[in-house]
């Protein structure tokens, strides 16, 4: 059986001339590839600029706007006890970890900031008996909600936001290199076709 034979590979030492091909003049080069070598080196300078800039300035404006978030939610939600309305459920397996962490939603009355009694519906622990007490927080509206953003929520989404724009930065980078990549390819076929335009009549045998 024939064996494929695999594609040769330069040496070690001509790798870097074989990369750096578009810069080297030679016959072949046409101006097009040297276009694309100049935009290909100004892209990656200017990720290599950019992206910090646009880190630092993605996790300020986040950790700004979230922090004015937890503040205002600070201000707007209140701690208060609720009192189950019915047993909540149990876990199938009691005392277990799982058990410890699982949550389960059952229906809770509390009264507003607004001193009305409400009813709804939170996540308890497994087992809780009618009547339990349980803390909720509570809009000035009277509705429940989460508790206000912590500190270390500020900061982790913060950091969150500033490592995607990090990671944004590159991606437009390498799309618009791939976008001018595709406008000068087909502005060389276009050159191809009106050179061949003009050298098949000199190939054919036919007048």
């Amino acid at each position: 059986m024939a064996r494929a034979i695999p594609p040769a590979q330069p040496p070690p030492e001509e790798l870097p001339r074989v990369l750096l091909w578009r810069w080297r003049r030679n016959p072949l080069r046409r101006r097009s590839d040297l276009a694309q070598a100049w935009i290909a080196l100004c892209l990656f300078l200017a990720v290599l600029v950019i992206t910090p800039a646009v880190t630092f300035l993605a996790g300020d404006v986040a950790f700004r706007d979230l922090k004015q978030t937890a503040r205002h939610e600070a201000h707007t939600r209140h701690y208060t006890s609720a009192v189950l309305v019915h047993d909540a459920p149990r876990h199938p397996e009691p005392g277990s970890d799982e058990a410890k962490k699982t949550l389960y939603p059952a229906p809770v009355r509390y009264t507003d900031p607004r001193g009305h009694t409400r009813t709804a519906d939170t996540d308890v622990e497994p087992g809780l008996p009618a009547d339990a007490t349980v803390h909720v927080w509570v809009t000035d509206e009277g509705h429940l909600t989460e508790p206000p953003l912590t500190p270390e929520q500020v900061r982790s989404r913060a950091m969150g936001y500033a490592l995607l724009a990090a990671m944004t930065v590159p991606l437009i980078g390498a799309a618009a290199y791939g976008y001018a990549g595709r406008r000068l390819e087909r502005r060389n076929l276009a050159d191809w076709d009106t050179d061949w335009a003009r050298t098949a009549p000199r190939w054919t045998t036919f007048t």
